[in-house]
């Protein structure tokens, strides 16, 4: 399942922050944005600040008194390395996208905490219209919340008291292809197929895994609740 096919999905996905250098080549060119070469990765913003550096299609590389092998195989462009940017960078649907920009790491790494939704905080839980469901799939869905007996170790259903709505908890997630391997030992895919084989409706596994791929924790589906943009909808 493609990311941009996740309705569940919010915010922006695998945050990330790249120190990027703005160089100055020449009065009638405009600064060049680049990455430092990873062989100098080390090196401190003091240490790179207006020091002269070649540039490259990819990255840059200082110039550091002792020319090196690295140096004299890269581009004659040169240029002085103006300031240094931390680049906070994420994926929106599986595409990366320059979020913003900060003068530190340290608020770079502020603005990241700010736009995550941290595990076990908050945006866990949703309620959705049960039009997502099948009629099979929603009694089987009551079926679980009222069985006293389950045999899924990954989902629990339950009835909320005082309404028809029903909610079910889903364990283990995220569940992507990596945190269940650690966990159970088997892929995304393996776990929809052993729900099915139990007989659990194909619309209500698709919403699950969904859900789980999003790293949802609780799903509420109740008929007066509003339909989800981009998730299938089965009017009976």
């Amino acid at each position: 399942m493609a990311p941009q096919d996740n309705p569940f999905l919010r915010g922006y996905q695998n945050l990330r922050v790249s120190r990027i250098l703005c160089i100055t080549c020449s009065d009638d060119h405009p600064p060049i944005w680049r990455p430092l070469h990873p062989s100098q990765v080390h090196l401190t913003d003091e240490q790179v600040i207006q020091s002269r550096c070649r540039v490259g299609r990819d990255f840059a590389i200082v110039l550091q008194g002792n020319t090196t092998d690295v140096e004299r195989a890269w581009p004659a462009l040169e240029g002085i390395v103006r300031f240094v940017t931390y680049s906070v960078v994420g994926d929106d649907f599986g595409q990366p996208v320059h979020v913003g920009d900060a003068y530190s790491l340290e608020a770079a790494r502020e603005v990241m905490r700010r736009l995550t939704f941290e595990t076990g905080l908050y945006s866990r839980c949703w309620e959705i219209s049960c039009a997502h469901l099948s009629e099979a799939a929603y009694r089987h869905l009551e079926a679980l919340a009222d069985s006293r007996e389950s045999r899924d170790s990954i989902i629990a259903a339950f009835r909320i008291p005082g309404s028809p709505a029903i909610g079910i908890k889903l364990i283990a997630t995220p569940w992507t292809d990596a945190n269940l391997h650690s966990i159970f030992g088997l892929s995304a895919h393996q776990l929809r197929q052993e729900h099915i084989a139990q007989g659990m409706p194909p619309s209500l596994a698709d919403v699950l895994h969904l859900a789980g791929q999003a790293d949802v924790r609780m799903l509420v589906f109740d008929a007066d609740a509003r339909r989800l943009d981009g998730l299938a909808v089965h009017d009976t």
